[in-house]
């Protein structure tokens, strides 16, 4: 139902309990499993966000830095190559890169309208309301959505850009990202354009410390997923009993960040009304952030329908950022 907010519209497609039935099913069907696993997304509450705030400053941790190198060099490229006038943004958070692409677009004068996507409806509101303050006369339509499953929902007026930045694709699995690339793909029109963030594999050990920070600002985050089990479903965690493990799987190139049970444990989840043990040493994966080549990117975006465009790559090779065309 859309709803006017001053100059934003908002549409949610969300219930009001659809975040809290997605955290239920992902943590019963996660923490069932064996081995354990927990989607990165619960990470995110207002601590989290802060935690992660602080990550991208750290100086170990690059994508972030590379990818606004990226745009702040070639954004009115990407905004001239991509001929849209509506950019939609997912994941768009506090829309904070969202301003270099939606300058550009301006700049060249095509902007018309900005659709950012976000399962966050007060972040969302607050971000498209403060964008819609800084480029008057640009429609601004707010849509609260889950990406992985809302895609077909979007709006379809304009010739759309579509942006999913931060590296955010590595958090799916390749069949995931499979479905994800095909479903985003069936909803473009001819002359859309799919602007994709990429992280690209390099050095191992440079791989590891962005995710294992000597500050220990990473483990706290990936922490952070059981206090909001606790808060949340009335676990009883002890989350300093946890230890905070970064790897490299050089098979899939991806980085995997696990929870390591440091001693037996069993956990009880109140609102599930679910019991979980743990043996001492016993691991849950809590994240995978895939790291690509060049190649095996493009393959991917020509499997689900779309023809790869230029690329835009930071001068030290860390990330990319590829426009596709539908």
């Amino acid at each position: 139902m859309p709803v006017s907010q001053s100059d934003v519209r908002l549409t949610s497609h969300l219930g009001d309990d659809y975040l809290s039935q997605a955290l239920e099913n992902d943590v019963r069907a996660g923490l069932s499993s064996d081995p354990k696993w927990l989607p990165p997304k619960w990470f995110y509450d207002e601590t989290g966000s802060e935690l992660f705030s602080q990550i991208t400053r750290l100086p170990e941790y690059y994508p972030t830095r590379r990818e606004l190198s990226i745009l702040r060099r070639h954004s009115t490229d990407i905004a001239a190559d991509s001929g849209a006038d509506t950019l939609v943004e997912l994941g768009s958070g506090t829309s904070e890169k969202t301003v270099l692409l939606l300058d550009a677009l301006a700049s060249v004068g095509r902007l018309r309208a900005y659709t950012p996507v976000d399962v966050d409806a007060v972040t969302l509101r607050d971000a498209a309301r403060r964008l819609a303050a800084r480029y008057p006369g640009t429609e601004v339509h707010a849509v609260c959505a889950d990406f992985e499953r809302h895609l077909a929902l979007l709006p379809k007026r304009g010739r759309r850009m579509v942006a999913f930045l931060g590296g955010t694709i590595g958090n799916l699995d390749p069949e995931a990202r499979a479905v994800f690339l095909k479903e985003l793909r069936d909803t473009l029109s001819p002359g859309d354009s799919f602007l994709l963030g990429a992280d690209l594999v390099k050095d191992t050990g440079r791989l590891v410390a962005a995710y294992d920070d000597a500050a220990g600002v990473t483990a706290a985050f990936n922490r952070n997923v059981l206090h909001v089990i606790n808060h949340r479903l009335e676990a009883d965690f002890d989350p300093d009993a946890f230890e905070h493990v970064a790897l490299y799987d050089e098979r899939n190139d991806w980085i995997e960040m696990r929870l390591r049970a440091s001693r037996a444990m069993t956990v009880r989840i109140v609102a599930l009304d679910l019991s979980v043990s743990f043996e001492e040493g016993e691991e849950t994966r809590t994240e995978i952030s895939a790291k690509f080549r060049p190649e095996g990117l493009n393959g991917e975006l020509v499997a689900a329908g779309f023809t790869p465009g230029q690329t835009y790559t930071d001068p030290t090779g860390d990330f990319t950022l590829v426009l596709a065309h539908a």
